[in-house]
């Protein structure tokens, strides 16, 4: 490592490989740091019984040619050597209810989206079309989603609430619910959610809907590969404890095992309320600092990731949203010991070896952190080794019966397919992932108060700037365009976006 580069990236999640290739590409030199053992972020997967699963990146939208990840993927370099299955077009996703035995599919193309719901709502055609015309105009209102520099969006559409605005198009209730069944992507909230959010997070998929062939690990190979072909140097255990602040600038990160690196920017990439206190509270603005400190995080996660006995169980080639009945859409993540847990999201991984059976899956439902808080002061990585002791080995295996006993309900017989299972709960996201509180997606936006958890990318500090899932939208998408967004403060906007339209030409 020297000591000193043009660009000091701080975290390898998705944020930090995207701004550290653009500006490689354009002659910087660029240094990442990485405190754990994998790169990559929520991109990380893991093996189990021979098995991979993923952390965070269950199924991506957009990648088909001419769309919006498309073209961003392609200027990275990465796109031509994905490994990718298509889900099913006719339903990439099912929404179901435990009190229903119908599954009702969200459909990859507008038109198919409308034509596969109508089947199970005849008299609801004309109100679907009307959503799916709204959920188009929004996402069209954000320029960077569409790869322009120019153009700025309507500050009223953040005010929109995404229930109310999804419950305007029709009075059918179970329509409302299917159309909000896949609300988990964003962790959704009744009064708070904002419409867009629900938009630019439902659209791309609508438009196609992709598995990682054996993980999303791959993009972070494809992202480094392309960074090291530009020059760029990254670092795992590298963990940064603070920043060194000279006439308003940062000038040099100390890292934990006593090294210095200097540089002339600095990006953050990691949890935004850790990198204020690295850089020190007074050098930001009271008002700001508040702020950032007031905001919260949204909800965490408990993951089952389920190896399967050969051939028992068969690979299934979309994605269940699952909940106890209808009208616990917008509620799933306000239970209590009795009613948890409320909604699932299943997924399984596709493996090259073979089409018919799954290898894996994985279940995600909602936690609280305040459920693990016993356990709070406790740590594992793969730097540093705890023991949580038995008392949370029990709470995990008392949540794992349950939840398990509500998966056999929608999937009956699963049971007798498993060879083991294995578990991840808001401390292992806090620690591996390194968000507040173990948080999914950042912090939350609140359609009462939009600006509050816009979060400029460039600080009050003349070099120092932020990037990553709780600065800009969550998703790799999001996370991409966020790293656009910062890295135009320092190459310019319409430069940038002007490279990025050129990549597939």
């Amino acid at each position: 490592m020297k000591e000193q580069y043009d660009v000091v990236i701080i975290g390898s999640g998705l944020g930090g490989l995207v701004s550290a290739i653009i500006l490689a590409k354009e002659g910087y030199s660029v240094c990442v740091l990485e405190k754990n053992n994998q790169f990559g972020g929520n991109l990380q997967t893991f093996v189990r019984d021979k098995t991979i699963f993923d952390t965070g990146i269950h199924y991506i939208g957009g990648l088909s040619e001419g769309q919006n990840l498309y073209q961003y993927f392609k200027y990275l370099g990465v796109m031509d050597h994905l490994n990718l299955k298509k889900l099913d077009e006719n339903g990439f996703d099912m929404i179901s209810f435990e009190d229903d035995e119908n599954e009702y599919p969200h459909a990859q193309g507008y038109e198919n989206f409308i034509d596969q719901l109508t089947q199970f709502f005849p008299e609801e055609k004309k109100n679907l079309e009307h959503y799916c015309d709204e959920i188009k105009t929004i996402c069209n209102s954000f320029p960077l989603y569409n790869l322009n520099a120019e153009g700025k969006y309507d500050t009223e559409i953040l005010s929109l609430n995404a229930k109310d605005t999804i419950d305007s198009f029709t009075s059918n209730e179970k329509l409302k619910a299917v159309l909000a069944g896949t609300n988990f992507l964003y962790a959704g909230i009744a009064d708070r959610s904002p419409f867009y959010v629900h938009a630019l997070s439902v659209n791309s998929y609508i438009q196609s809907s992709w598995r990682c062939i054996n993980g999303g690990s791959q993009i972070t190979k494809q992202l480094l590969k392309q960074l090291k072909k530009y020059g760029g140097e990254f670092y795992k255990y590298k963990e940064v404890s603070g920043l060194n602040i000279e006439n308003n600038k940062v000038v040099s990160a100390d890292i934990k095992d006593g090294t210095q690196v200097s540089g002339l920017h600095f990006i953050s990439n990691i949890e935004l309320k850790t990198t204020l206190k690295m850089a020190g509270e007074e050098n930001f603005r009271k008002s700001f600092y508040k702020r950032v400190q007031s905001l919260e995080g949204v909800i965490s996660a408990f993951s089952l990731y389920i190896v399967f006995k050969p051939q028992t169980f068969k690979y299934i080639n979309h994605n269940h949203y699952h909940f106890k009945n209808s009208n616990e859409v917008w509620t799933a993540h306000d239970y209590d010991e009795n009613s948890w847990p409320k909604a699932f999201m299943a997924s399984m991984n596709a493996s090259k070896k073979q089409e018919e059976w799954a290898e894996g899956m994985t279940f995600i439902t909602y936690m609280k952190y305040e459920d693990v808080q016993p356990w709070a002061d406790t740590f594992n990585t793969t730097v540093e080794e705890n023991d949580r002791g038995e008392s949370y080995d029990e709470f995990k295996a008392r949540k794992t019966a349950k939840f398990l006993a509500a998966i056999a309900l929608k999937f009956p017989g699963i049971s007798d397919c498993i060879k083991s299972i294995h578990t991840s709960t808001p401390l292992s996201y806090r620690d591996y992932i390194g968000g507040d509180r173990g948080n999914m997606y950042g912090y939350v936006k609140d359609s009462n108060n939009p600006m509050k958890t816009f979060i400029p990318t460039k600080t009050k500090l003349d070099n120092l700037y932020l990037t990553g899932q709780s600065i800009s939208m969550h998703g790799v998408l999001g996370v991409t365009i966020g790293a656009v967004v910062t890295c135009s403060e320092i190459v310019g906007k319409e430069y940038l976006l002007t490279k990025i339209n050129q990549a597939s030409e």
